[in-house]
Order: structure tokens, then sequence, then C-alpha cells
């Protein structure tokens, strides 16, 4: 998920990136593509939880802040699939670490569609979970290590495909009805399991990697200062990036649209992500991660201002979609320029995501327990300013490193 920032430059001491020792392919031509449909997959999945939220308080009957747990579930899972893919990258084959995971994620959602109380429905949201976590950052890690020079490109690939799965789900939800989300989150397990078969063409064994000693490093205080405000960066972001997703549908709904208008107006949301990320390829040729990341969270925060406003929230969400779009991919390259000593500074930041996902969902439904739900894009626009904040500090932070 990186682009190429390429206006600030290294260091003339700065050490040259990792290099694959070893010739072997990581993935054939087939288990490229489905490692493409792995993503529309598990981008779908995260996207199906908000527009079922009125089905799941009706069948339930859930408060807001209880409904909002699901999404927050399957993010706890995720965090759990990130840091056990990541403590058994390179011990246990790639191929039984996927196979589980993709068999996580189908026993989960199907589960979900078919628990007969909340509280199982919960256990299966975390199982699916599980299988995300492990899927996304698993798939990442062999994307970046498996292609040479063309890795980043490879990943600008793979994860525009969880954009396309991201606007699919609450596209389906919206032309079948809410009250039968059973139906799409079974369909969706079923699709898991051909995956497996594709599996033989991923390289059990990662390529290892020779790394050139650095030769200027931050110190240590620096270092966990700088990994410290990523991690809150990356929470506080994806917090806002589920907050929309998941509770978009209900907030145009309240202020006066129909639920087909706001489930279509989510599906526009997780679009303008996709078509966020396409485009700021090109614009990282010429402007650096910093100036790229501050633009996107100075016109986040704006938008989700404007999307307090009836008449314009469809249309500011879908500007929210569009800036919140580059943040991720183009912040992991600036960490691994900041960071380089820190290892597992990756599956840090990538498992930080997920836990702001899992706050997003309780607290924003509390936020409408105590208020009223036309509240929730200013909290946001609240929580996107602490991301611009803690933007600027980096870029001073990380100007000399």
């Amino acid at each position: 998920m990186t682009d190429h920032p390429t206006a600030q430059r290294a260091p003339a001491t700065a050490s040259p990136p990792p290099t694959t020792v070893g010739a072997d392919p990581v993935f054939t031509t087939l288990a490229v593509a489905a490692s493409c449909v792995g993503f529309v997959l598990i981008g779908a999945l995260q996207a199906l939880y908000g527009p079922a939220i009125p089905a799941l308080r009706e069948e339930f009957g859930l408060s807001p802040s209880t409904a909002g747990l699901g999404l927050s579930a399957h993010f706890v899972g995720g965090v759990a699939g990130v840091l056990l893919f990541d403590r058994r990258y390179g011990r246990t084959g790639n191929r039984r670490i996927l196979a589980t995971s993709y068999l996580l994620m189908a026993t989960g959602a199907a589960g979900f569609a078919l628990a007969p109380n909340w509280p199982l429905a919960l256990t299966a949201a975390f199982l699916a979970g599980l299988g995300f976590g492990g899927i996304d950052y698993g798939l990442n890690q062999l994307f970046a290590v498996g292609f040479g020079h063309r890795s980043t490109a490879m990943l600008n690939i793979l994860n525009a495909h969880f954009g396309i799965g991201a606007i699919l789900g609450p596209a389906l939800i919206a032309s079948v009805g809410a009250e039968h989300y059973p139906a799409i989150f079974i369909a969706f397990a079923l699709v898991n399991l051909p995956l497996l078969l594709c599996l033989r063409g991923v390289r059990d064994h990662p390529p290892h990697l020779t790394t050139p000693t650095e030769k200027a490093t931050p110190a240590d205080g620096a270092l966990r200062s700088v990994l410290t405000v990523f991690v809150t960066l990356y929470a506080l972001h994806v917090a806002i990036e589920a907050g929309v997703g998941g509770w978009e549908p209900t907030h145009l709904e309240t202020v006066g649209y129909g639920a087909g208008t706001a489930a279509t107006a989510t599906s526009v949301y997780w679009l303008m992500m996709t078509v966020g990320r396409f485009l700021v390829a090109p614009i990282a040729l010429r402007f650096s991660a910093q100036a790229i990341i501050t633009v996107s969270c100075a016109g986040m925060t704006v938008c989700l201002l404007l999307a307090a406003v009836p008449g314009l929230a469809p249309y500011a969400y879908a500007g929210v979609g569009l800036f919140i779009a580059p943040i991720f991919p183009t912040g992991l390259p600036w960490l691994t320029r900041a960071a380089p000593r820190a290892r597992r500074a990756g599956a840090l930041v990538i498992a930080a995501s997920m836990l702001g996902g899992v706050a997003a969902g309780p607290a924003l439904g509390k936020v409408i327990e105590w208020s009223d739900v036309r509240a929730v894009p200013l909290l946001l626009a609240a929580v996107s300013a602490t991301c611009l904040a803690a933007t600027v500090w980096l870029t001073r932070a990380t100007r000399t490193t």
C-alpha cells in the first residue's frame, strides 16, 4: 500500500532499500490474481457491517453503541491477525498461514450471518477479523518483498482492489436490502473457498532480505517519539475511515435521506477512496509524503465540517474519501525512512490502524446516545484536526532524519 514520495531526498549516507536474494518468484500469475480477489473480499467485509446496522438493531434489539461493536470485534480480530502473522512470518509456511486466514474469514462471515444471538455474532465477527488481519498484513508483506523493483507498483495494484471491495459491499446491501444481510455474508464466505486452491502458486517461504548497515539513525528516544506519533496518526485516521463507513448511512437517514440513497452515498465514499489512491501516484512524484498527508488531513477536516450541513453531507463525505485515501499508503514509506531500525514498524502501525477501527464504532455510538447522530461529523472533524496536528509534528521531527 505504498507510493513513491520523491520530493524529500534521502541524505547521501542513507542506505539503499533491502534487496531480495533468490530468483524464484514469490507468486505465480494466478496467485497474484487470487491475491487481488482476496483484497476485494477483505474490503467488502469491512464495508458490510455499517449498512447492516439498522437490520442488526432490529433483529437483536441493540442500542447504537452496541450495534457498532460488530465492526469493533472485526477490528479486534484484525489486530490479532496482524500481530500473529508478523510473529509467524518466516517461521511458518506462507501457504499455511494464508489458508488459515481465508478459512477463519469464511467461518467468521458465515457465523455472523447465522448467529442466533448478539454475543455469538460478535465472536464470529472476531474470527472473521482474525482472518482479515492475516490476509491484510500477510499479502502486503509478501508483495513488498516478492517483486523486486516492481513491489511498490504491485502494492498499489493490490490495495486498489481493497477499495473495489469496499465499494461493492454497501452496494450489495443496498440492492437486496439490509434485512437480507445474512445472505450477503454467506455468499461472501463461499467466495473465499476457491482462493485456497490458488495458494499453490505462493512461495511457501519468503526470499531472504539483505539490508545494508545503517550509518545514521535517529536516537532511541527520538525514534520512540516518532513511532508513537505515527501510531497515533494511523489509529486516528482509520477511526475516521471506519467511522464514516459505519455511520454515514445512519447519519444521512437521520437528516432526511432515504435508506437506498444513504447506502449508495456510502459506496461513493469508498469509491472516492479508491480513486484517491490512483490519483496520488503521479502527485507523489513531485511532492513529498509530508506535503501530501498534510493536505489530505486539512481537506478531510474541512469536508467533515461540511458534512454537518444536511444539503452538503453526501458530497462532503465523498470528499472525505478522496482526501483520506493517500494517508495510509503514503505514510508507510515515510515511516520506513524515519525509523529505518524499527523492523516491525509496519506491523505496529497497521495494528494501530485497526485499533482505531475498534474504538470508532462504540465511541460514535456513545456520542449518538448522549447527543444526536448529527454530531458525528463534527466529532470526526475534531479527530481529523488531531491527525493534522500529528502530521505537522512529524514533518518537523523527521526533517533531519
